[in-house]
């Protein structure tokens, strides 16, 4: 009996290094070198992209957003919409991932289908490292926002601004020592991850509908028109409560981050993609109308004053003990997706290295004995850091920077999907994930869709709130220091100035308008 076992293992170990094999070829054939073990099986790479997208934890921290803006009529519907056009988006990446699977992810794939003009690479490059490493920032704040709220609902006790800062830079210390234990770690963390989500969706589905006195009707949760933001548009304003969908969305891309450190990454990685946003949308589905269904007074969470809104929907809703349930499972999860954005600056930090886009080549390319990049990670985490002190002085200016990475998210989709709908022959060869006749027809709808959330906030313009906004922060890409490096070894970059930040702020101001700053400010 031992013979077929042992032939049965040696074919298991044959097939795997056959698939290793096959991998590392195709990253020799892009022009790089293997240098990462390849760890990460289908289920890690699937939980990398589903943890950075964080269901229960995007929809939770945003949830308010949508509700003050167009009420739950916008939220059911915005979400189900949305989520059909995100997963659009994300087979659009994943068509292109499976055939360059590097972790440049987004910015290599622009590079290498316009290589002809390197410098919308590097902008898509250090747009979506600074996207991720200000997500980071966002959920590792947000973790001590719910550690805030958990405190003030057991106890009372309110605590300040200095005090959640704190603890926001002990939580990046930590995100920071699990990246540095390389893949292996944090495909612990992903695995983990998804099987808490499973659970966590469970616990706070059954304690929400079981306990909630009051069960609101069909006709509130899919019909119910809300309005909270002053604006008397509102069909607008139902269109700017979509954005939580997408910023709960947002983070698909991560297998890609991961792709050579993932076994048959041309297939893993654009799986991870897809199936990610598929698994999101079908939960957060039954999040939601758990919420719609059990909240019991939407102007109760627009006063409240509690660090995170949601705390109050799950204090009215059940009580004070089983809303110290509820936050500790959504803060925990919050915890563990914001883990993965470090994953992710680091991998792009360490691509854009290696292409000599950036300086320090060598540090960044260093892999510690976990086989991790870890001078990317801790600038990360002391990039964080850093930005977490704003928090302090100002809840306002905090958010306008951090919310500048929403839509620079969305802004480096958009880069490699215009570049397969306005130059069709720029992807020169397919991968095995591929759409086929309906590729360039869901290339042009992501596209569309993609443009529609960048300017969706546009008429925010002429409202004095975002001059005052703009007057506390305005982000700068200075890219004429790109002149200093070279990319591939033969590119200059040309001079261009490029602000982006004025996007973000955006964002800022439609979570200003929606109260939740009057939430974080009450920390104080």
């Amino acid at each position: 009996m031992s013979r077929p076992n042992v032939g049965l293992a040696i074919g298991i170990i044959e097939a795997q290094s056959d698939t290793l094999d096959r991998s590392d070829a195709r990253l020799e054939a892009l022009g790089y070198r293997p240098e990462f073990r390849r760890e990460m099986n289908l289920f890690a790479v699937v939980g990398m992209s589903f943890t950075a997208i964080g269901i229960l934890t995007g929809m939770s921290s945003a949830f308010q957003t949508g509700l003050f803006a167009g009420g739950p009529l916008g939220l059911f519907w915005g979400w189900n919409i949305c989520a059909l056009f995100m997963f659009l988006v994300a087979l659009c990446l994943a068509e292109i991932c499976s055939a360059y699977p590097t972790m440049g992810g987004l910015y290599y794939w622009v590079s290498k289908m316009k290589s002809d003009k390197p410098v919308l690479g590097y902008v898509t490059g250090v747009l979506y490292a600074c996207a991720m490493i200000f997500t980071g920032t966002s959920g590792n704040l947000s973790t001590a926002l719910y550690i805030a709220s958990m405190a003030e609902v057991g106890t009372g006790i309110t605590l300040t601004r200095v005090q959640i800062t704190a603890m926001a830079w002990g939580v990046n210390l930590l995100s920071a020592i699990i990246n540095t234990l390389g893949s292996r770690g944090i495909g612990t963390v992903a695995q983990v991850n998804v099987w808490w989500t499973l659970v966590g969706t469970v616990i706070l589905v059954v304690t929400l509908l079981v306990k909630s006195p009051v069960k609101n009707s069909a006709a509130f949760v899919f019909t119910d028109l809300e309005n909270f933001t002053g604006w008397g548009n509102n069909g607008f304003v139902v269109l700017l409560g979509f954005l939580q969908a997408v910023y709960t969305l947002e983070g698909a891309e991560t297998s890609a981050q991961v792709a050579e450190e993932a076994r048959n990454a041309e297939w893993l990685a654009p799986i991870g993609i897809a199936a990610s946003i598929v698994g999101s949308w079908f939960i957060g589905l039954i999040y939601l109308l758990a919420l719609l269904f059990s909240i019991q007074s939407i102007p109760s969470v627009q006063n409240t004053s509690f660090a995170i809104p949601i705390a109050q929907l799950y204090y009215d809703a059940v009580g004070s003990r089983l809303a110290l349930l509820c936050l500790f499972v959504v803060g925990s999860c919050q915890f563990l997706a914001a883990c993965t954005c470090f994953t992710a600056s680091s991998r792009l930090l360490y691509a854009l290295a290696r292409d000599n886009a950036i300086p320090c080549k060598k540090a960044f390319t260093t892999l510690n004995r976990f086989q991790a990049p870890w001078v990317g990670v801790w600038l990360s985490a002391t990039i964080a850091i850093i930005i977490s002190a704003a928090y302090i002085g100002s809840v306002v200016a905090f958010n306008a920077i951090l919310s500048s990475a929403a839509i620079s998210v969305m802004l480096s989709y958009l880069q490699p999907i215009l570049c397969r709908v306005l130059w069709p022959e720029s992807m020169k060869v397919k991968g095995p994930f591929h759409l086929g006749k309906y590729s360039r027809a869901i290339n042009i709808i992501s596209a569309l869709f993609t443009v529609f959330v960048c300017v969706l906030v546009s008429p925010i313009l002429a409202t004095p709130s975002l001059f005052n906004i703009i007057s506390v922060y305005t982000t700068h890409f200075d890219a004429r220091q790109c002149s200093k490096h070279e990319l591939f070894h033969t590119r200059h970059w040309s001079r261009a100035r490029l602000d982006f930040g004025q996007l973000g702020v955006l964002w800022a101001l439609s979570f200003q308008r929606s109260s939740q700053h009057r939430g974080h400010a009450a920390a104080d």
